[in-house]
């Protein structure tokens, strides 16, 4: 794993714990990780391997620093696992989609039942979503279409 592959776990945790309402200290300590670790001049794999303390890297504390661990040792980390379980179905796949954060992603699967992007895009075609009103239900129909650019293989 390098460190951009590290920094998207923990970017998708805080996402997945700002879904679920938790403490905004804990949110904005793993957006921090996430970015300190996406810019460390060094692989952590590396570091690591020749004896670096991850606790040393500025922003990287005790819980951060087991999670990077488990994640340089193992390719992959329970904690996060965990989160995606209990997160309402198709969330992070709607996060993907521009115009969309962690909180309208959760009032779309959790309030509206919306589980995927293409289930999304339906309602939107069919009309404005409930409670969110034409300007913003045509913000993120474009959305939908940006995301599908994203997502087509290019030449």
């Amino acid at each position: 794993m390098d460190n951009h592959d590290i920094a998207r776990v923990f970017a998708a945790i805080a996402d997945l714990l700002d879904v679920k309402g938790d403490s905004p200290f804990k949110i904005r300590a793993y957006r921090a990780a996430a970015e300190t670790i996406a810019g460390y001049p060094e692989e952590l794999s590396d570091f690591a391997s020749h004896g670096g303390n991850l606790r040393d890297i500025p922003g990287i504390g005790d819980a951060i620093a087991k999670k990077t661990e488990e994640l340089l040792a193992t390719g992959h980390l329970q904690y996060l696992e965990t989160l995606k379980a209990d997160a309402p179905p198709g969330v992070l796949d709607l996060m993907e989609v521009p115009g969309i954060g962690p909180r309208t992603a959760a009032r779309l699967a959790g309030e509206l039942g919306i589980a995927s992007v293409e289930q999304l895009e339906s309602i939107l075609r069919a009309g404005p979503l409930p409670g969110i009103g034409e300007a913003r239900s045509a913000t993120l129909l474009k959305g939908v279409a940006e995301y599908r650019l994203r997502r087509t293989p290019g030449p």
